[in-house]
């Protein structure tokens, strides 16, 4: 192994949820703390969405204004970001048994010895080669990153008429770079039978800007040598139509970028597909912490960053001597519930240690649904029995948007049973 050199805290990631644990560590007095960022500047996804939104209600902020503000404080706390640079690979040091990542950025390889690591990966979208469509590759094929980044970070062209796949607030947003880009909108094409975003929104794309909503639709090949000249799409009656179009963006289908947690063998949740975190954000590897949309993907800005923020808690009672627990209590769904996170109880961090400066109460649980519900409750089950009952305050949920469920109910878990299942009904 070649020479390594040591940190106190390895941040991998500088988005939200990087940053904002990075300058909560830096601030706390936790020694050196290294952010490591794979892209040229960081600031993750807020970077290139300049539209308002970001922050708070009282100072809402554009995206590129968020990722400064959160870059500034990490900086100024004392944190050091170093840009393109990529956590390959881990290895254990001999001596201490502390993580070493193995790193690659503009002055070579490096291995770095960390006493705590920060996984802030967060999350990607599947291109279109993952969602196994068809037919030739021509140039002008995005997803949203992809389209954002060329629109808003490099003012590059995209074409002139694209189609957008999926109808999800991301998928409206994208929607408006094209048209921001001087570009038409053809279609935004969803394989579900209405669109999954608030009504308001579906209304204002389809009669205000025009922009046609096709549902129950399937994109089935791309079309075009070259530079894409069309796509073929198949509708629910099996009838197929061919939209010509030079731009296609295939939006959501969020997975958390988890390739660096595989690789240190970190117990994946199966809903989430991230890691699996107890309510202190720890991982499955003792001295590892997960936090930000690699947890969930994926969730506004401000939720990572609050995650980061909570993840920087855990580490500093971690630097401190706390205990690394045990594995904990698995907290599963039952359908239409997809996931939820934290997914892992473990009975000594159910209550904080008020003593401890750093401490703080639990988070909520964050869950997604599948399917609509009609005036939802939530159920809370361990061996049968009902630890807890939630009704929320909303005629219907909707897919694919998040509850939350509070963490009032951890102290009636039996440490000694079984998994804990939450239930919508």
């Amino acid at each position: 192994m070649t020479a390594v050199r040591q940190v106190d805290v390895l941040v991998v990631g500088a988005g939200p949820a990087g940053l904002a644990a990075a300058a909560r560590l830096a601030t706390a007095g936790a020694g050196r703390v290294e952010v490591l960022e794979r892209e040229t500047r960081p600031g993750g996804v807020p970077r290139h969405c300049p539209h308002g939104g970001f922050g708070t209600w009282t100072r809402p902020l554009t995206g590129p204004r968020y990722a400064h503000l959160l870059t500034t404080a990490a900086e100024r706390a004392g944190a050091v970001i170093r840009t393109r640079t990529t956590a390959l690979d881990w290895e254990v040091a001999a001596t201490s048994g502390t993580n070493v990542l193995l790193t690659v950025g503009p002055e070579g390889p490096e291995a770095l010895a960390a006493r705590a690591v920060v996984l802030a990966t967060g999350a990607r979208e599947r291109p279109r080669a993952a969602r196994l469509v068809p037919g030739t590759r021509p140039a002008g094929v995005y997803t949203t990153g992809e389209l954002q980044q060329a629109v808003h970070l490099f003012g590059q062209r995209i074409g002139t008429r694209a189609v957008v796949v999926g109808a999800r607030d991301v998928s409206y947003a994208a929607a408006r770079t094209v048209r921001t880009a001087g570009a038409e909108v053809v279609a935004l094409v969803t394989e579900h039978p209405r669109a999954r975003t608030s009504p308001a929104r579906a209304r204002s794309a389809r009669l205000v800007q025009g922009v046609p909503l096709l549902t129950d639709t399937t994109v089935t090949e791309l079309l075009g040598h070259g530079r894409l000249s069309g796509v073929r799409v198949r509708h629910r009656d099996g009838r197929t139509t061919v939209l010509p179009c030079d731009t296609v963006v295939f939006t959501g289908d969020f997975v958390p970028d988890h390739e660096l947690a595989r690789r240190g063998a970190l117990d994946l949740d199966p809903g989430t597909r991230g890691p699996a975190v107890h309510t202190a954000l720890h991982t499955s590897r003792p001295g590892v912490f997960a936090a930000g949309n690699l947890l969930h993907a994926v969730e506004p800005a401000g939720t990572a960053a609050r995650e980061g923020a909570r993840a920087a808690a855990a580490v500093l009672r971690h630097l401190a001597g706390a205990p690394w627990p045990h594995p904990g209590i698995p907290v599963t769904v039952e359908a239409p519930l997809r996931w939820i996170t934290p997914n892992l109880l473990t009975p000594n961090l159910l209550t904080p240690d008020r003593s401890h400066p750093a401490a703080a109460p639990p988070p909520p649980h964050l869950l997604r649904i599948d399917a609509p519900l009609p005036r939802p409750v939530l159920y809370v089950h361990q061996d049968g029995r009902l630890l807890h009952r939630a009704r929320l305050g909303v005629r219907t949920t909707q897919p694919h948007r998040t509850l939350t469920l509070g963490v009032s109910w951890h102290g009636r878990v039996d440490p000694e049973g079984g998994e804990v299942r939450v239930s919508a009904g």
